[in-house]
């Protein structure tokens, strides 16, 4: 890989970082500029995924204030996520290259959907979780397992390939709690961080990573992810959420053509 490249991989990382603070949609950078590099789309996708470890690690650092207190909830969390991302790694791995290409650019389509209607997922998400707050101890437990059930389905979208997974995981996981929205926040890149890394290990071992292509990245998401809260409080959020949903649609569309022609 070359200079160019590794440049090239190093911004898209920065600018992955900033995108996943900004909207919770990382891949949108990232998974283009493997492409334009070269890799083929199944590589490209291990590879990002393996990379995204970094943003766990510096959505984590920056978190640790709102994660006092979340232990208990956080492990039962990342289980269930770890076990989502098992069977997303699995289902790549066993289905045809083919078969992820057709359906990479309906991915990304759903992900910069789910960003232009983000707003009101959270509101509908905080109608249900100030309901959930005034039920019964009993009515509770009854949620608990189609909470858990949930939670299995976004870590399965997350291991498979992941844009936005954060949008759809903190959408489940402000229906099931009241509390303030860092909160929830930082307790959703943990759980989509665990099917993340649970797909990486699965990768590592058993896919063609581009080793060199996903440290370049990595060192990228790691910057963009720990200086992305800073940079997001003195910028505007909702048109570069949208900017950024329809720069995913136009990819979407693009990846499409490309995979019928």
């Amino acid at each position: 890989m070359d200079a160019a490249s590794t440049g090239l991989l190093l911004l898209a990382g920065i600018a992955s970082g900033l995108a996943g603070s900004v909207a919770g949609l990382a891949s949108l950078f990232s998974y283009p500029a493997l492409l334009a590099v070269g890799l083929p789309p199944i590589v490209a996708n291990v590879t990002n995924t393996v990379a995204m470890f970094s943003t766990t690690v510096g959505a984590a650092a920056g978190s640790r204030a709102e994660l006092r207190g979340q232990r208990v909830r956080v492990a039962k969390l990342v289980v269930l996520a770890a076990v989502g991302g098992s069977l997303g790694a699995w289902l790549l791995l066993s289905t045809p290259a083919s078969a992820f290409e057709l359906v990479v650019p309906w991915l990304i389509a759903l992900g910069s959907v789910l960003l232009l209607v983000r707003d009101p997922l959270r509101r509908f998400a905080d109608r249900r979780a100030a309901a959930a707050s005034v039920s019964a101890a009993a009515g509770r437990a009854r949620g608990s397992l189609p909470l858990a059930a949930t939670v299995v389905l976004v870590g399965l979208y997350g291991g498979y390939f992941g844009a936005a997974a954060g949008v759809l995981m903190l959408a489940v996981l402000a229906a099931s709690a009241t509390e303030p929205l860092p909160v929830t926040n930082a307790v959703k890149n943990i759980a989509t961080g665990a099917a993340n890394i649970t797909a990486a290990v699965a990768y590592a071992f058993l896919a063609p990573v581009h080793w060199p292509a996903a440290g370049a990245l990595a060192v990228g998401c790691l910057a963009g992810s720990w200086v992305g809260p800073a940079v997001v409080r003195r910028l505007p959020e909702k048109p570069l959420r949208f900017a950024i949903a329809l720069a995913g649609l136009g990819l979407a569309l693009h990846l499409w053509l490309s995979a019928v022609s």
